[in-house]
């Protein structure tokens, strides 16, 4: 019989409930908050006092209920999982890292507005690969992601012009796959 329900992975849940939330006041807000503290910006000639704010917040803005949702349910499907394997720390250290270099990529490289998650959801379905990782062995599943996964979102950028952001999807690829070397060989 079900008594409770259990709070089982505190670092995805508390990012989904967060990005929820940044995705109400956006709509409170009528667009304002993404553009205030949920988007990151192309570098500018001054030092914009909101920057670090930004570059940490834009992971949490998302520009309409479905892409919370597609990145949510891929966090949410993969989350748990690598963080019961991998520990909350790992997981939360992932996250920042993919976020912090893929919002500095985007300043220094390219024009307009980045927001979402989508960098996280690409290094967790990356990291995944890794889950039944064996010493010494390259597991065939993180092959296989890395052709369809980031192979996909290379041919995309080359040949599709959208809003989507396909570098950052890159970064979290490899983000995900550079950790997944990293914490199965320090196991």
């Amino acid at each position: 019989m079900l008594r409770r329900i259990r709070y089982n992975s505190p670092v995805v849940l508390t990012f989904v409930f967060a990005s929820f939330a940044a995705l109400v006041l956006n709509m409170l807000t009528g667009g304002w908050a993404n553009s205030l503290f949920f988007s990151v910006y192309s570098m500018g000639p001054y030092f914009d006092p909101l920057m670090v704010v930004r570059l940490f917040g834009y992971v949490l803005g998302h520009a309409s209920l479905e892409h919370y949702i597609s990145n949510m349910t891929i966090i949410l499907l993969v989350g748990p999982m690598l963080e019961e394997k991998y520990g909350s720390k790992n997981l939360l250290l992932l996250m920042a890292v993919t976020t912090v270099v893929t919002g500095l990529v985007h300043m220094l490289l390219f024009k307009g507005a980045l927001l979402g998650a989508s960098g996280i959801a690409f290094a967790m379905i990356m990291l995944s690969s890794f889950v039944y990782y064996r010493k010494d062995e390259i597991p065939l599943t993180f092959v296989l992601m890395a052709i369809i996964y980031l192979g996909g979102q290379v041919i995309e950028g080359l040949f599709n012009y959208d809003t989507i952001s396909q570098f950052g999807h890159l970064i979290g690829g490899i983000t995900g796959s550079a950790f997944g070397f990293y914490l199965n060989a320090n196991r």
